[in-house]
């Protein structure tokens, strides 16, 4: 099957699905998106997803055009269309097509899209090996935890990544860690978790969270506190939690190899666990 897409609840082969040059996610960036994964065919952790993209709509006084339970039948209809043995499901809702004025129009309905893609997960030998970061300003807005669909700063931290031929590029505001630029982060510091607090400079993470989770069921110490760049080059570990990374071990960071150069003891326990998990 090709990949396929869902306008305002309509499927189509993702190649003819269209929306208007008037959108004003296309005129403003006014929208919200999220991005969820199947493991073995099956979607993971919707409610949390669809929760964190209410809250995002929320947030932008946006209407999300659909109940949890319409975006939940949606998902499971596009997966049964597309039928990928794994698949990359992304939701958008916009504020709706108007005649582009910067303030809220009155009386419009919003642009609902779900698009449905095959999923290549990493590699064993990706994982096994770990993967090289970069550290770069973190110029985004102010409100990081909505998922807004204003990307632009996180695009050009990507593609910085990858003319410096590295995995991710890890964002730093102030001297202290972020996140990355499609991943949170995660540090062991004197066999301590750290990781950047909730609030409006990160989007926390639905993976973030289950990672934190399962490190506390292994009786391992996690503080939610933020990082300095010196503190993350002198980590024992560090490692990425995201959606399409699950649990990512960091072995180099700017050049300088984090911890003996491999991934360490913690990351490879936490992916064990997730792989439980979700298996």
């Amino acid at each position: 099957m090709p990949d396929m897409a869902c306008v305002n609840g309509r499927f189509s082969p993702l190649a003819d699905a269209v929306v208007s040059i008037e959108d004003r996610g296309f005129q403003f960036g006014d929208g919200v998106y999220e991005v969820l994964r199947t493991y073995r065919g099956r979607p993971f952790s919707i409610e949390a997803h669809l929760t964190r993209l209410e809250r995002s709509a929320q947030s932008l006084q946006l209407a999300t055009g659909h109940t949890m339970a319409q975006w939940t039948s949606l998902i499971h209809e596009g997966l049964r269309l597309s039928r990928f043995p794994e698949t990359k499901i992304y939701l958008q809702i916009t504020r709706g097509q108007a005649p582009r004025d910067h303030p809220f129009p009155i009386d419009i309905s919003p642009a609902t899209i779900l698009t449905f893609r095959e999923l290549h997960p990493l590699g064993a030998s990706v994982r096994n090996a770990g993967v090289q970061a970069i550290t770069i300003d973190d110029i985004r807005w102010g409100r990081c935890d909505i998922k807004s669909v204003n990307l632009l700063a996180n695009v050009l931290a990507r593609q910085q990544a990858k003319e410096a031929g590295v995995f991710e590029a890890i964002l730093i505001r102030e001297g202290m860690v972020t996140e990355g630029s499609v991943s949170n982060v995660m540090v062991v510091r004197n066999s301590v978790i750290q990781t950047a607090p909730e609030g409006h400079k990160i989007l926390s993470g639905v993976t973030r969270a289950i990672v934190l989770e399962l490190a506390r069921k292994e009786g391992l110490a996690v503080a939610e506190a933020f990082v300095s760049r010196n503190e993350l080059f002198t980590a024992s570990e560090v490692f990425l939690t995201g959606t399409t990374v699950d649990v990512l071990p960091v072995v180099r960071v700017d050049g300088k190899m984090i911890g003996d150069g491999a991934p360490g003891v913690v990351s490879r326990l936490l992916s064990a666990r997730w792989n439980a998990f979700t298996g």
